[in-house]
């Protein structure tokens, strides 16, 4: 009796297993998928990767498209809402649908370039503008070397309300302002810390500034803005020298090479006491990159929305290049110019360099170090990887 019983139980278990992995074929005869509304989106996904991102580049559609998708998300306010009314409905398209509102927005700047390119996709995807916006954005990212293969979700209504002003932090806003607007905005599904703050900053690892010095359009904020990897989060730690066009900008500071562009607040994240432990635990960590940005990225395009309302359609969006390097220090850094990241080090993290190797230690090791060694510049005229090597052998690893 005992085990007819335990048979039915697995039975059923097995019933519902199947049931709940069952998938339908697409009328296009090439895909299957887990629910027959996201079969559309396969067409919709080659399309863009072969006419929009010109064939699966990582390149500056790809950036704006991304860009594109927080724009129109993080338009959501539920203290503007107490006192006005209405505080804008999150990722629902207003963006692109109010844009003679919304790209008039400081924030916005330059934001209706892409606008306008998206829109004969759009108006050809069948797709609500809203879902659109967050979809091109998860596809383009899958362009990017070392990328996450992001979630997608299908059926959010279309705004019928602009989003009001205010909602999009600006580069020269404070920390204090930047992490009140994210709890803000998230405040109604049970906010966002400042760690998922800096995942969503991962962002910027594949990011460039067009309007910050309108000198030099398309200018990255790393050195390797084609892939998706962490040297965004090694070089917001150097030292500032030099600024890339004319510099004195709003929201801009100095970056540590030429033909990069520095975000004020990307720089005071890096080092404000809230941040600066959890960005500077990225680097070279890609596991964590990929499963931190995903996480927050989903929770954003959903925002204003209940997710178990949206079919999920995350199987579309193909598997991006695997990453093929580590981050790494400049060419032409020294150890001189890591004194920024010491002085805001408070997790072991890679900071320099020498010959093939990298060097994890503590900051009170670092510290005595560099005080003793590379401050010094007699001394540090003498210092060679080998004495390096054996101060830090209980703490160096091999690449």
């Amino acid at each position: 009796m005992a085990l007819k019983q335990l048979s039915t139980v697995v039975s059923l278990a097995l019933a519902a297993n199947a049931a709940i992995t069952r998938r339908v074929a697409c009328p296009d005869g090439v895909n299957t998928a887990t629910n027959a509304a996201c079969c559309a989106l396969f067409a919709v996904r080659d399309t863009l990767v072969q006419d929009f991102f010109d064939g699966g580049e990582c390149g500056e559609e790809v950036h704006e498209s991304l860009r594109l998708t927080f724009h129109d998300a993080i338009g959501i306010s539920p203290a503007i809402a107490v006192i006005a009314g209405f505080g804008g409905g999150g990722a629902d398209g207003s963006i692109a649908i109010f844009e003679d509102i919304e790209t008039n927005f400081h924030a916005n700047l330059g934001i209706d370039e892409i606008i306008d390119e998206q829109r004969p996709f759009v108006q050809a995807s069948n797709m609500t503008t809203a879902d659109f916006i967050q979809f091109a954005g998860a596809v383009g990212v899958s362009n990017c070397p070392g990328a996450p293969a992001l979630d997608v979700f299908i059926g959010r209504q279309d705004a019928i309300l602009p989003a009001p002003d205010k909602t999009v932090p600006e580069p020269f806003d404070t920390v204090d302002s930047i992490l009140s607007r994210f709890q803000d905005a998230f405040s109604d599904v049970g906010g966002f810390t400042p760690a998922e703050v800096v995942a969503l900053l991962v962002s910027h690892t594949i990011a460039a500034a067009d309007h910050i010095d309108p000198s030099i359009p398309g200018t990255p904020f790393d050195s390797t803005p084609g892939i998706f990897d962490s040297q965004f989060f090694v070089e917001t730690q150097l030292r500032g020298v030099v600024f890339p066009g004319t510099g004195g900008n709003q929201g801009e500071v100095e970056s540590p090479l030429m033909g990069e562009l520095r975000l004020q607040s990307d720089s005071e994240l890096a080092r404000d006491s809230r941040t600066n432990c959890e960005w500077q635990s990225f680097v070279n960590n890609q596991p964590k990159i990929q499963s931190a940005f995903k996480a927050a990225f989903r929770r954003m395009t959903v925002l204003g929305h209940n997710e178990a309302d949206l079919i999920d359609c995350s199987e579309v969006i193909k598997a991006p290049p695997p990453l093929k390097s580590n981050a790494h220090l400049p060419a032409r850094e020294d150890h001189e110019r890591c004194r920024a990241s010491l002085r805001h080090c408070c997790v072991p993290v890679p900071l320099c360099r020498p010959g093939t190797r990298y060097f994890r230690c503590s900051c009170s090791a670092v510290l005595n170090i560099w005080m003793s060694y590379v401050w010094d510049p007699l001394l540090s005229m003498v210092l060679t990887v080998d004495r390096l090597s054996q101060l830090f052998s209980s703490h160096a690893y091999q690449v």
